[in-house]
């Protein structure tokens, strides 16, 4: 894979440059003379819009003309990233929060508190763009656009839970194998030997990422993982598989049961990454320790530095050097952290996969602006 050239970098970087300059002196002056004096959660809104170019992904959803005029999408839209930004719990929150402050309602683009539709429209509308994967296109768009060109060091892989308010899905019950035991050693001439079956880690780096994705279970189940104190703790909902590039900036993401490994997602989360810019090091814990990850991660020109698990036997220490870059991995950590204290990651009220991935994806789209200008600051 061939890195940018330095000139398209640069072009790149100029651009995201000339927005945040444009937004600085020439938006929130225009803007205050109109408006009440910005606050500072209404100025980092409005770098998250503007940035998000969100304007260019609503053209499907434009009224043509035919039925009842439909209510504006852009400035719901809108509305839903002001509802992760402010890290607002509901729907119903969200549309008293815009009744009660002129300054958001104009920036969303409802001039009048009677022009906000009612809390059943937005439902309709955040279904409409759920099924279309509005988010994933925004912040893949952005990704590419203003991380993409430049060269990224570490790319920092994790997931974390996401409790969600839904029924767990009942799973099929396990039909009985007859464990066949294995016999050591070189099977004599003429004998046959029961073959393992492959994993799923076996067929991932052969398949494309649109296979890799439908293979994943995405449905609502319980959850269990070992807490840092050591301590089993289990949830119902999701899991969220992230990447994210120094400066904690999320790159791409998967959503999947909650149930699913780690490991299981990570072949599909280096390929989307792969896809939308280019990076060095791979840095996974011991969690991503299988050597189909470490393989596949070298086939895409990358380092994998990822930490030993205990269950290979004797725990490995790393090379001073690359226990140095791993250090990095707390990007990983937070980049989840900052989604669910601050970005509505803890507030998911909406059912159902595709409305799960939106909703935390308006919370993505706005650590990403925020997170890319503050490069520049």
């Amino acid at each position: 894979m061939g890195h940018p050239p330095k000139g398209d970098n640069q072009q790149r970087m100029s651009t995201l440059f000339s927005i945040w300059h444009r937004i600085q002196h020439t938006l929130f002056p225009w803007m205050e003379e109109v408006l009440d004096p910005l606050t500072e959660k209404q100025r980092e809104f409005v770098r998250v819009i503007e940035l998000a170019d969100i304007q260019r992904h609503i053209c499907p959803y434009r009224w043509q003309g035919i039925g009842r005029k439909r209510e504006d999408r852009l400035a719901m839209v809108l509305a839903f990233v002001a509802k992760a930004v402010y890290n607002i719990p509901t729907t119903k929150a969200l549309i008293a929060f815009l009744r009660d402050g002129k300054n958001l309602r104009r920036l969303c683009g409802w001039e009048s508190q009677g022009d906000i539709p009612s809390e059943s429209t937005f439902s309709r509308a955040f279904e409409e763009f759920s099924r279309d994967g509005l988010g994933e296109k925004i912040h893949a768009a952005m990704v590419m656009q203003h991380a993409g060109p430049k060269l990224a060091g570490h790319v920092s892989r994790d997931s974390t839970a996401i409790e969600a308010r839904e029924k767990p899905l009942r799973k099929a019950p396990k039909t009985l194998k007859v464990k066949l035991k294995r016999k050591r050693g070189r099977p004599r001439r003429g004998e046959s030997r029961v073959e393992k079956e492959p994993k799923r880690l076996d067929f991932q780096p052969g398949r494309s990422l649109e296979e890799n994705l439908a293979d994943l279970p995405k449905g609502c189940d319980v959850g269990t993982k070992v807490n840092a104190k050591g301590y089993k703790t289990s949830w119902i909902g999701y899991k969220l598989h992230l990447d994210s590039i120094d400066g904690d900036i999320p790159v791409s993401a998967i959503l999947s049961s909650a149930s699913l490994h780690d490991s299981q997602a990570a072949i599909p989360l280096a390929q989307k990454t792969a896809g939308r810019i280019v990076n060095l090091y791979d840095l996974m814990d011991s969690a991503y320790d299988a050597p189909q990850i470490k393989a596949f991660s070298t086939t895409l020109g990358h380092v994998p530095i990822i930490d030993a698990n205990p269950r290979r036997g004797e725990k490995q220490e790393m090379d001073p050097d690359r226990a140095e870059r791993f250090k990095n991995r707390s990007t990983a950590e937070r980049v989840n952290a900052n989604l669910k204290d601050n970005y509505g990651g803890r507030f998911v009220r909406v059912r159902g996969a595709a409305k799960v991935m939106t909703h935390l994806m308006f919370g993505l789209i706005a650590i990403t602006a925020t997170q890319l200008f503050r490069l520049l600051e």
